[in-house]
């Protein structure tokens, strides 16, 4: 099975992926993952892509799309793989196509996971860090036994600056904007499933399967 998983920040992509790649063996393949692995095996693409990214540069299409065309080729892919990341942009989607063809495959789903942004609010906005040990807790889904205070050390709680409302908003409408053209490239191709991501994390994954189950 090859898939694209596609979700807003705060979706729950991360926790869906591991479930995939649990249940059907097959590679999850994030763009961060395919830059770093080419980098370090020192491939003429990934050094490309070093020298890019020690600018604070974006990678171009033609050095990223390389890199993907390489990774899909590798023998882990044969049974299918699960792309995180990439594409980003519909010229993206036209080359993975044109990659996919010169392999002989295509791709039978792109996974939307969908939550409302009113939520995603909630989850991107809830976390709390200790200042003093890093622990992680959450407003809603894990709070600290008392307001402001970690339970492991007694530490204070803050929210990071990229987790306030106005940038989380700010990631959230850039984000969007971005997909949407993505979104209906992939529904224009009949390949886009919608999956209902304001569940319990086990219905999600159940929706999935069932999805997945008629995959020969």
């Amino acid at each position: 099975m090859n898939l694209v998983l596609m979700g807003l920040p705060g979706a729950g992509k991360g926790t869906q992926a591991e479930k995939i790649v649990e249940q059907y063996g097959i590679p999850h393949i994030s763009t961060g993952d395919m830059f770093r692995a080419a980098m370090k095996e020192g491939t003429e693409l990934g050094l490309k892509a070093k020298a890019y990214m020690d600018e604070g540069a974006l990678v171009p299409d033609e050095v990223t799309i390389g890199i993907v065309r390489e990774r899909l080729s590798k023998e882990d892919c044969e049974n299918g793989f699960l792309l995180d990341g990439f594409p980003r942009t519909v010229p993206q989607a036209e080359a993975l196509e044109s990659i996919l063809e010169g392999l002989n495959k295509k791709i039978d789903f792109v996974l939307n996971i969908d939550v409302d942004q009113s939520i995603l609010m909630e989850r991107l906005t809830g976390r709390r860090i200790c200042k003093n040990c890093g622990a992680t807790y959450h407003l809603v889904f894990n709070p600290p036994a008392v307001e402001g205070v970690c339970d492991r050390c007694g530490g204070e709680l803050y929210q990071r600056a990229d987790d306030n409302a106005d940038t989380v908003q700010n990631r959230l409408d850039v984000n969007i904007k971005q997909s949407k053209p993505l979104l209906d490239f992939y529904t224009e191709k009949g390949y886009l499933r919608n999956i209902d991501g304001q569940r319990e994390i086990s219905e999600v994954f159940a929706d999935i399967q069932t999805l997945l189950g008629g995959l020969k």
